[in-house]
């Protein structure tokens, strides 16, 4: 052992709290084809298996002389062994983020997996959390978005430990970015613009239509030219359209949409 390395190794093991169930810092000795020795202070070393260090994409990314985080679960047992974990560590690590995120309101980062029943499955880490369908998207939609295998940001709403169980929030991220985006619109919107939004909701008197944070309403007399009995025979939920700004109250917040004014007048070409 080097000089160098023996150092590191005292440095990080001068302070540890040698308990069952603590999560401790121990540096890597020897890496092979199959374990992974650490020495985290004691007088035997704990092994690991290397697929406990493997990142999502199946690589392993450490070496000799790393300093690690492993959870102790058995200080010299009846065989004379130190039993460690890193899986274990990084799960415990990942709730404690988790619980600070909670309280905090602070967004975390996580893997859509897949969808299950009533939402999607979503990975923080090491943890397995639960996305519900109603919270994935600040708009009805009729078909899901297409998040899986994607990186989302999410705000944690709900934990519970001892049964698991971790909720996430999309929609609540994407409300606060829409916020942001509401001040910057509310600082350019003005009557005669032309701009794009999506199709939030449809009334039997006209369709609410996202800005990008604020909705407008656009009538169903400012649909289209021709005679229109509901919003739903021209539009759809979640259809991205642009509009032309026809009244905007900064006040109030209330603005007015026009659809058809932004096609070409029927009746003017009969007349012409």
């Amino acid at each position: 052992m080097s000089e160098n390395f023996a150092t590191l190794l005292n440095d990080s093991l001068s302070t540890l709290e040698m308990q069952p169930g603590s999560i401790v810092t121990g540096v890597v000795l020897d890496v092979d084809k199959e374990w992974v020795t650490v020495h985290v202070g004691l007088k035997s070393e704990g092994v690991i298996s290397l697929d406990e260090f493997r990142n999502n994409d199946g690589k392993v990314e450490i070496k000799a002389g790393d300093e690690v985080q492993v959870a102790l679960e058995a200080v010299e047992d009846g065989y004379g062994e130190t039993r460690i974990s890193r899986e274990k560590a990084r799960k415990i690590g990942t709730w404690k983020k988790l619980e600070e995120a909670l309280e905090t309101g602070e967004f975390v980062e996580g893997k859509v997996l897949t969808r299950v029943k009533g939402g999607y499955s979503i990975e923080v880490d090491v943890v397995k959390a639960f996305l519900p369908g109603s919270l994935v998207d600040v708009r009805p939609v009729k078909e899901a978005p297409e998040i899986e295998n994607t990186v989302q940001d999410f705000k944690v709403i709900k934990l519970d430990y001892k049964r698991n169980n971790v909720v996430l929030s999309r929609k609540a991220v994407l409300e606060k970015k829409n916020s942001a985006e509401k001040v910057e619109l509310l600082k350019n919107l003005d009557e005669g613009q032309i701009v794009k939004g999506v199709v939030k909701n449809l009334t039997d008197y006209g369709a609410f239509v996202d800005l990008g944070g604020l909705d407008g309403l656009l009538h169903i007399t400012d649909i289209s030219w021709s005679r229109v009995t509901h919003p739903s025979e021209v539009l759809s939920l979640g259809e991205e359209i642009d509009v032309k700004i026809l009244s905007f109250d900064k006040e109030k917040l209330r603005v007015s949409l026009g659809l058809k004014q932004i096609q070409n007048d029927p009746w003017e070409t009969i007349e012409g």
